[in-house]
C-alpha cells in the first residue's frame, strides 16, 4: 500500500517524523510519500493540490492530512475551530477535484507533544542518566494540556537535559 501524508511542518518536522514512524510500526511494508506545507494557513489553502498530486501523480491509495488545531504560533486569545478548519480543507480538496473518500483528516488538538506527554515512562528513559534516574508520571488527559511543548520543555530543562527540541527529541521519545 502507498500512503500519502500532508503536514503543516517543514521537511524535517517532528509531526512528519513521528507519523511516518508510527505508520511504519503499524504496517512495515507501507510506502509513504509525504508533503510538508510549513504552516497551517499553507496546509489549509494548498492541501487540495497536494492531495491531488499524491493520489494521481504518486499513485497513493490514501492520503492523511495532519494539522494542529492550536498551532504553536497562535495569537493569544485566538480560538480556532475544528469544524471551520475541516470545511476549509474540504473546500481546498473540492477545488482540486479530489475524491474525499480516499482522504482522512487527523487534527491534533494542541500539539504533537500532547501525545508524547502521555507516556511518562518514555520521557523518564530519555531524561535519565545512569547516576541520575528521572521518574516522570504519565500525563492523564494529555490532549487537555495547554501548550504541551512548553510543558515538555520544562521537563527537559528541570532534568538538566537542556531545552526540548521537537525535531530532535519527538522521534526519540516515540521510539522509547
Amino acid at each position: 500500500m502507498k500512503l500519502g501524508m500532508i503536514f503543516e511542518c517543514g521537511p524535517q518536522g517532528a509531526d512528519k517524523k513521528v507519523c511516518e514512524y508510527l505508520a511504519k510500526q503499524l504496517q512495515p511494508a507501507i510506502e509513504i510519500r509525504s508533503i510538508t506545507l510549513d504552516n497551517k494557513p499553507n496546509l489549509i489553502s494548498e492541501c487540495g493540490e497536494a492531495a491531488a498530486n499524491l493520489l494521481h501523480k504518486d499513485a497513493c491509495n490514501r492520503v492523511i492530512i495532519v494539522w494542529d488545531l492550536y498551532p504553536a504560533w497562535r495569537e493569544k486569545g485566538q480560538k480556532p475551530c475544528r469544524a471551520e478548519d475541516r470545511q476549509q480543507i474540504f473546500n481546498s480538496l473540492k477545488t482540486a477535484d479530489v475524491n474525499t473518500e480516499r482522504v482522512y483528516l487527523v487534527c491534533i488538538t494542541e500539539e504533537l507533544e500532547a501525545w508524547l506527554l502521555s507516556d511518562g515512562r518514555a520521557i523518564s528513559a530519555i531524561l535519565s542518566r545512569p547516576a541520575h534516574p528521572v521518574r516522570i508520571g504519565d500525563t492523564k488527559k494529555s490532549e487537555a494540556v495547554s501548550n504541551p511543548k512548553k510543558a515538555m520543555n520544562k521537563l527537559f530543562s528541570e532534568s538538566g537535559k537542556g531545552p526540548y527540541n521537537d525535531i530532535v527529541h519527538a522521534e526519540k521519545l516515540l521510539k522509547k
